[in-house]
């Protein structure tokens, strides 16, 4: 396995701990001697330099004198809050700050690979797959919660009480597609604009490849915000008590 420089980083520092981890819960890594994937290594990179961000910004969080790094997080908590808000309706606030946490992890993987010596984490369908799943488990948390588990039942059952066995099997098979449409729309749009760049940038090295990065910067944001907009679509029908 090729490793890029910060996984070889932390395979140097907590390959030993992890392996032993690995193996006590009876996973065997493929490469014993690099149990840290690049995958996982720049997730952690990406949760490292979010944490700092989120830690600057607090410390200098001011009334009087905002900066411009936090006028940028309002502006973001303001767009995603006005979002969730058209969609989701009474009671948005509380998924707010899951639904930014959310856009910014999945930004921040859909770009890093931009930066050399990087690769974006989300163009391996375990990451998609990942962030669809704590979606998938956070909506129908909050619908369980917000209904109880019989009023949430309901909302698999239909209007129409014969037709109630054969809906409910649908709408099961409809929220188990939800998990896949998000991992494959998220996983090919990131690994294709990946590919694409890296075919273009060893035929044409000089020009060429900024059209592709630019479009890839386009396309990471658009993948983002239609992520973030079905998980406020999919909040919004597990809360709803108007079925």
């Amino acid at each position: 396995m090729e490793q890029l420089w910060f996984t070889a980083l932390l395979n140097r520092l907590l390959g030993g701990p992890v392996l032993s981890l690995l193996l006590a819960l009876g996973i065997h890594p493929k490469h014993a001697d690099a149990p840290i994937t690049n995958v996982v290594s720049m997730q952690i990179l990406v949760v490292l330099l979010l944490t700092l961000t989120f830690a600057l910004v607090r410390s200098r969080l001011s009334v009087d004198r905002p900066g411009g790094l936090q006028h940028i997080f309002e502006l973001v908590e303001s767009s995603v809050g006005n979002l969730a808000g058209d969609i989701i309706g009474h009671g948005y606030e509380r998924y707010v700050p899951y639904l930014i946490t959310l856009g910014l992890f999945i930004l921040s993987c859909n770009l890093i690979g931009m930066i050399p010596g990087f690769e974006s984490p989300t163009g391996s369908p375990v990451v998609p797959l990942g962030c669809a799943i704590v979606t998938w488990c956070y909506y129908h948390f909050h619908g369980i919660r917000t209904n109880g588990v019989g009023g949430y039942l309901k909302h698999f059952m239909g209007p129409v009480l014969w037709l109630a066995p054969l809906i409910f099997i649908i709408e099961i098979f409809s929220h188990l597609a939800r998990l896949l449409s998000l991992t494959v729309r998220l996983y090919a749009n990131i690994f294709a604009g990946e590919q694409v760049t890296l075919v273009f940038f060893s035929l044409i090295p000089i020009g060429a490849p900024l059209i592709f990065e630019a479009l890839h910067v386009f396309f990471g944001v658009i993948q983002t915000l239609v992520f973030v907009l079905l998980a406020c679509v999919y909040l919004g029908e597990a809360t709803a008590h108007d079925h």
